[in-house]
Parts: structure tokens; sequence; C-alpha cells
């Protein structure tokens, strides 16, 4: 399927990388679809695009990659939801945003996605995330 992006220009995305969000996201409820864009290979940083609207786009990572011992509890209606019978065909990742200098992630709304059915939730977590979590400092 071609999709047009304001950041990207003219992608193709095959059917079976479509991520549905049937809830949407926080603060972005109609958006539901989107793409997982790998910009090279060891990459530890990627962007969420919407295919329902061209100029949404969000930084995303594995928190692995920053934060030890992260884990996000699902509950029975979130498994329910990505229709899913095995946890650890599950890929979490949390949005990044960039304040000043430091990178932060949104560890407080975590992404789950489903990578058997190819369905995501965002989950908020009451204890034990942040809004902003630093994750590195950059050069402005």
């Amino acid at each position: 399927m071609e999709v047009l992006t304001t950041r990207f220009g003219t992608l193709e995305v095959r059917q079976e990388r479509i991520i549905t969000f049937e809830n949407g996201l926080l603060g972005f409820s109609l958006a539901k679809r989107f793409a997982l864009l790998q910009p090279e290979d060891e990459a530890v940083f990627f962007w969420l695009q919407s295919l329902d609207q061209p100029d949404l786009a969000f930084v995303v990572t594995d928190p692995d990659f920053f934060i030890d011992n992260y884990s996000v509890p699902l509950g029975a209606g979130e498994i329910t939801q990505l229709g899913m019978t095995d946890l650890s065909e599950s890929q979490c990742f949390v949005i990044v945003n960039r304040v000043g200098n430091q990178l932060t992630a949104n560890t407080q709304g975590p992404l789950i996605i489903s990578l058997e059915t190819m369905k995501g939730v965002q989950t908020v977590l009451l204890a034990g995330g942040q809004i902003k979590h630093p994750l590195m400092r950059v050069n402005v």
C-alpha cells in the first residue's frame, strides 16, 4: 500500500507491517493505523508513522536500550485486545521527546505491540513510570 507522509514523502508499506491501535493513541484517537519505520539496521530510535494522518509521526524506542528492569504489567483486557496467546511475542516501545538538549521517554504511557496480530495498545502506568524519563543528552 502506498502512503503519503509529510516527513518521508510517499512510502510503500506492506499490509503485514501495518500496526493497528484500535483505540488510537492518547490524544490521537482518530489515528489507528501505523507503520514502524527503521532508519537503519542498528538503529535504536524508530519512527511510528500514522497511515491515517500524513503529518503524525512519533519517535519511539525500545526502553530496554536505555532503562534497566523496565516492565509493563498488562491486564487481561489488554492481552485480549492484543489477541495474544504468548506475551513473549510482543514488543514494548516508548515515545521519545526532545526537551532542550535532553532526549526523554514517556515511560508512563508505553506502547505494546503484538508481533502475532500486529495490534497495539497504549497503556497508562499508574505507578513506576515518568512522562519525561531522561534517556540521553544530544548536541543542539
